[in-house]
């Protein structure tokens, strides 16, 4: 499906092209790139993503919709904010990581308890026994014998920075 604006506009949802050959606006990701995304970058399986739709709305900020609509649309909200591409590295939004995480396979980071609680009120710690890649992690923590995603985390010269919302973020001590 082709976007229906040759230039991105910020007060309206346009729902993405399925490729690179649909792209109308310049910079805009394709409904292939994003899944490609999380698969490599996480694991999650491309078929996690076959009911949603994904729109765009400001410079980057993409939403993932369980649903069918016509683009554009000119509303304040649908669905789930799920990325921030149209930067250098793209950035999963911590709702995405807290209902999509548990399909990842790669790139999740299992904390301990006091490690858990420190990241869940926003202290960034050293951690450099972190073996894999660099960048947004998927930040968890086991629950129940469960892992289950906290939010995200960036991973950088063996230091865990939280990028836990400030408005979300608890002190669970």
């Amino acid at each position: 499906m082709n976007d229906r604006t040759a230039s991105n506009d910020g007060q309206q949802f346009d729902r993405l092209p399925a490729t690179a050959t649909d792209r109308v606006v310049a910079g805009r990701p394709t409904r292939e790139e994003i899944i490609q995304w999380w698969n490599s970058r996480f694991g999650i399986s491309p078929t996690i993503w076959d009911y949603h739709t994904f729109w765009e709305k400001g410079n980057g900020k993409i939403w993932a919709v369980a649903a069918e609509y016509v683009s554009p649309l000119p509303i304040e909200g649908v669905g789930l904010r799920i990325l921030r591409t149209r930067q250098e590295h793209w950035k999963p939004s911590t709702n995405a990581v807290q209902r999509f995480g548990t399909h990842a396979s790669k790139n999740v980071l299992t904390l301990e308890d006091e490690a858990a609680l420190r990241f869940a009120d926003g202290t960034d710690q050293s951690l450099p026994r972190w073996n894999g890649d660099w960048g947004y992690l998927i930040v968890a923590h086991k629950i129940a014998g469960k892992s289950e995603p906290i939010g995200v985390g960036l991973y950088l010269h063996d230091e865990l920075r939280s990028t836990v919302p400030k408005g979300r973020r608890e002190d669970l001590s």
